[in-house]
C-alpha cells in the first residue's frame, strides 16, 4: 500500500455540496479490493452510514453470487448483488434478474477451450451455473484461481453435461487473456459478448448481458436515476455500467479504456479509492 494516498483528481462541474446519491455500485477486484484481495478497513463503517442515509450499496462483479454473499455476509440484508458480470442479480436470496446462456453455446465454448488447451495454451473453462460453477480441470494451480471467485464450485467429468441453468462461461488463462484465450473465443463475438474481465480472465455471455444492463434494470425497478447513481470500475467488463451513472469513476489503476470512458477519476484500489471518494462526495467523515 502506498505510504501517501493518491489524491482524488478534481473534475470540472463537481458540486460544492454533497450530491444526491441513492445508489452506489462498485466492482470488486482491482476496484474495491486491494491487490491482496482485502477490503478497505473503513468499508464496514461506511456501509453502516450509507444504510443510515438510505443509500443502497451494490457490489457488481464477475464473481459468482455465492462468493459475493459470503464476502458481505454480515451486511447482506437488503443489499443487491450484481453477480457474474450482470447475468445474475439477487437481493435477499431472491433473483431480481438473470440472462441465461443456452446449453448448446455453453457446451461449444467448453469444447473450444478444450481445443485451446490441446494446442498448448494453459487455460481452463469455468461453466457458471446459478447453483455452482463447474470445471473439468482438477490441478491445484487452476483450482486455486477458481476458488478466489467461485466459492461454490464442483469438479466434474464433463462440463457440457451439467444440470444447472448456465449464465456465463469464464475462461482462466495462465498467460495473457487478451493475447491467448480472447482471440480463440473471438468467433463467438458475432453472437455473444466476449469480454476480457481481468489480466487472466475472459467471460462469454449473451450479447444482452453486462453490468450496465443489470444496473439499468435495477435503476428502473428502484426509481433511481443515473444522476443519483455512483459507479466505480477498473476493467473492460465495467465499461457499460460506467455509462449508466453520471457519477462514474475509473480507478487510478484502471485500464486506459476505462479511464477514458469514465467521467471522473478516483485514487487506486490500493489507496482505498472507493470509500475515500464516496466519503468525499457524500460528506461522510471516516
Amino acid at each position: 500500500m502506498s505510504a501517501t494516498p493518491a489524491p482524488l483528481l478534481d473534475v470540472p462541474g463537481e458540486p460544492s455540496g454533497p450530491a444526491d446519491i441513492r445508489l452506489v455500485v462498485t466492482d470488486m477486484d482491482g476496484t474495491l479490493l486491494d491487490d491482496d484481495k482485502r477490503p478497505p478497513a473503513t468499508l464496514r463503517p461506511l456501509l453502516a452510514e450509507l444504510r443510515r442515509r438510505g443509500v443502497l450499496f451494490s457490489p457488481a462483479s464477475g464473481r459468482q453470487y455465492a462468493t459475493l454473499a459470503e464476502e458481505f455476509a454480515d451486511v447482506a440484508e437488503g443489499m443487491v448483488f450484481i453477480a457474474e458480470n450482470g447475468t445474475y442479480v439477487v437481493r435477499d436470496g431472491v433473483e431480481l434478474s438473470s440472462d441465461p446462456l443456452d446449453h448448446a453455446t455453453a457446451a461449444e465454448l467448453a469444447r473450444t477451450v478444450r481445443g485451446l488447451a490441446a494446442r498448448g495454451v494453459d487455460a481452463g473453462a469455468v461453466v457458471c451455473g446459478k447453483r455452482a460453477a463447474y470445471v473439468e480441470r482438477s490441478d491445484e494451480a487452476f483450482l486455486a484461481e477458481v476458488r478466489k471467485y467461485y466459492v461454490s464450485h464442483r469438479v466434474v467429468e464433463d462440463v457440457t453435461a451439467v444440470d444447472d441453468e448456465i449464465i456465463k462461461v469464464a475462461v482462466y488463462d495462465f498467460g495473457s487473456a487478451e493475447q491467448g484465450a480472447a482471440p480463440a473465443l473471438a468467433p463467438f463475438a458475432d453472437s455473444h459478448q466476449v469480454v476480457v474481465s481481468g489480466e487472466h480472465w475472459v467471460d462469454v455471455m449473451n450479447r444482452t448481458a453486462n453490468k450496465g444492463a443489470a444496473l439499468r434494470g435495477l435503476q428502473r425497478e428502484l426509481g433511481i436515476t443515473p444522476a443519483q447513481t455512483m459507479v466505480f470500475g477498473d476493467y473492460l467488463n465495467d465499461l457499460e455500467m460506467l455509462d449508466a451513472a453520471d457519477w462514474s469513476f475509473a480507478m487510478a489503476n484502471a485500464h486506459p479504456d476505462v479511464i477514458s470512458r469514465a467521467r471522473h477519476l478516483a485514487p487506486s484500489n490500493n489507496d482505498h479509492g472507493v470509500p475515500r471518494t464516496i466519503a468525499r462526495i457524500l460528506g461522510i467523515s471516516l
